[in-house]
């Protein structure tokens, strides 16, 4: 899809997103969901966009994806049904907490005795009830309890507190591809089979099975326990699904137009885009091919970044002619969800206007 031309006085550098490949994206990833029957919670982290956020509503998503207790409170504005995917442990956050949960759904996915019991006190406290997700370890080593028998005794613990409701399993298939040995994905499935199957014959009944990533999203079905799944990148991509094989470049919805600002050599040129705009992740598929895509200069290697530097370097025979100081270039990050979390503002480019809109929760760590 072609992305139109950018004014020259347009600032660099800065993230823009191309909202009729969101658009695409969204479609097919709900297309996807409704022919398997999965129920699909998008990740805001990636975006951290009430527009976006309202995107994934509109075009079919059944609720939301946050990681903290702040990040809820702002997605509150477009959705009323939001999973915090994340432990939420200590004083300020539960307090925040039970106070969103008062008039809005919140549930949250929780791996331990001592969370069920900091989450039974807050929402004591505020005289509400509180849906609870286990969180299993499927094999990605995060959070997550590893032995079924451990899951089902907190699912147990969970279901007789007062003010706690058991809703369900969730887990995170991290370490899983598409291209992954099916032994890994028939271990996957069975994690899950094993504690549905216990708490059915402890006559708990789990309503939501939530798993998925973006990688693993659009072959979710081959795990036939999963009812929900929460991709969050597959909103915008970025050069790590496209190395993944899991997108393609035209299906990157985002891009950090960058102006190269020196030439110090023939083989090397500088642009204003260093840490502080693509972040320092490096590619998951090769950690040593550099922080990102020049999609003008495909040879090159953004080999080296300092807080505003983003240097590239050329092969040692490279045929392509060198840009010239002042010229703009377009980067696929490696990570995109880390580079928008970086940014206060991105534009989107839609129908020919270009319009700045804030990242409605970039930094929210509580």
């Amino acid at each position: 899809m072609q992305w139109p031309e950018i004014p020259d006085d347009h600032p660099t550098p800065s993230l823009v997103i191309h909202r009729p490949t969101v658009q695409d994206n969204l479609r097919r990833m709900q297309a996807y969901c409704d022919s398997h029957q999965l129920r699909l919670r998008p990740h805001t982290k990636t975006h951290k966009s009430l527009v976006m956020a309202s995107d994934q509503l509109a075009c079919g998503a059944t609720g939301l994806t946050v990681a903290k207790v702040g990040e809820a409170r702002v997605m509150r504005g477009v959705c009323n049904d939001i999973l915090i995917a994340y432990p939420a442990v200590g004083t300020r956050r539960l307090q925040e907490l039970a106070e969103l949960a008062i008039d809005s759904r919140i549930t949250v996915g929780i791996d331990s005795r001592d969370a069920a019991h900091q989450l039974q006190a807050a929402a004591h406290s505020r005289g509400i009830t509180l849906d609870i997700l286990v969180d299993l370890d499927v094999g990605f080593f995060r959070t997550g309890i590893p032995q079924s028998a451990d899951a089902v005794r907190l699912c147990q613990t969970i279901d007789s507190m007062s003010h706690l409701r058991f809703r369900g399993l969730m887990c995170f298939p991290g370490h899983l591809l598409p291209n992954s040995d099916p032994g890994l994905w028939d271990r996957y499935a069975e994690a899950l089979h094993s504690v549905l199957d216990q708490l059915k014959a402890c006559g708990i009944f789990a309503e939501t099975v939530s798993g998925g990533s973006t990688p693993t999203a659009t072959v979710s079905h081959r795990n036939p326990f999963l009812n929900e799944i929460r991709p969050g990148t597959y909103i915008y991509n970025d050069w790590n699904e496209v190395r993944l094989g899991v997108a393609t470049l035209e299906q990157c919805a985002a891009r950090v137009l960058a102006t190269v600002v020196s030439v110090p050599s023939h083989q090397k040129f500088i642009v204003d885009a260093g840490s502080k705009t693509l972040s320092s992740d490096r590619n998951c598929v090769d950690d040593q091919s550099g922080f990102g895509r020049v999609l003008e200069f495909p040879e090159a290697k953004i080999s080296r970044l300092s807080e505003e530097h983003g240097e590239v370097t050329t092969p040692d025979q490279n045929t392509f002619a060198m840009p010239r100081v002042g010229d703009r270039v377009w980067l696929i990050p490696n990570h995109i969800c880390v580079c928008v979390n970086l940014q206060n503002t991105f534009f989107l480019m839609d129908e020919g206007s270009l319009t700045e809109h804030p990242v409605d929760a970039r930094g929210l760590l509580v």
